[in-house]
């Protein structure tokens, strides 16, 4: 059985099959006690450095979800790490990380802007994403909105249906005011110029 560790746009985590571009880390938030079980306790962070890393690094190895150690998340691509309130990690991907700042706008400390992203993105105290209303049109490439119950990411005129298994073909530009998922100063950074890693269809690559 897969372990609950999939990410998606929403912000849930859920149990898939299909492997992950990107990995991330928000603290422990498996059961540590039966571990093999691969399930999440209540909790969806336990700190606010919600990072977003490369699967290969200096030859490290890890055991998915063992005791005492980060739960390791995936994400389809960069653009739904972001819209789940992730930031490029500061040790893996540096190059990313500064990039990211600077694209935000940010001179002080990374976790100064943690605290940032992070009440942009939680609703306090509910475990919640913040999904605050806003006018498609002056929205960049790459950031996702909800479209009913859709998560589509915005490109261009087009906007592409997120599912669990990745991209679906792609629609018109949706009008008007939709819930947007990707918190605010990750939509900053994408209108100051920061490429995010996509993992597109091979129709659009």
């Amino acid at each position: 059985m897969p372990r609950q560790n999939r990410v998606l746009p929403t912000g849930d985590i859920l149990r898939h099959p299909a492997r992950g571009s990107l990995m991330g880390n928000r603290g422990i938030l498996h059961d540590t006690e039966a571990y093999d079980h691969g399930a999440l306790t209540h909790r969806r962070w336990q700190h606010k450095a919600w990072v977003c890393c490369v699967l290969s690094f200096k030859n490290r190895r890890r055991t998915l979800m063992a005791p005492r150690r980060y739960t390791e998340l995936f994400f389809h691509d960069e653009a739904v790490a972001l819209a789940a309130g992730h930031r490029p990690c500061a040790e893996c991907r540096r190059a990313d990380h500064k990039a990211y700042l600077a694209a935000a706008g940010h001179t002080g400390s990374a976790p100064a802007f943690d605290q940032h992203l992070h009440a942009a993105r939680a609703i306090p105290r509910k475990f919640l994403q913040n999904r605050p209303l806003m006018a498609v049109t002056d929205l960049p490439d790459a950031t996702f909105v909800l479209d009913g119950e859709r998560p589509l990411m915005l490109m261009a005129d087009m906007a592409l249906p997120f599912t669990p298994d990745g991209y679906g073909a792609p629609i018109k530009r949706p009008q008007g005011t939709l819930p947007v998922l990707t918190p605010a100063p990750s939509i900053l950074a994408l209108r100051g110029g920061f490429a995010p890693q996509l993992h597109l269809p091979d129709s659009l690559t």
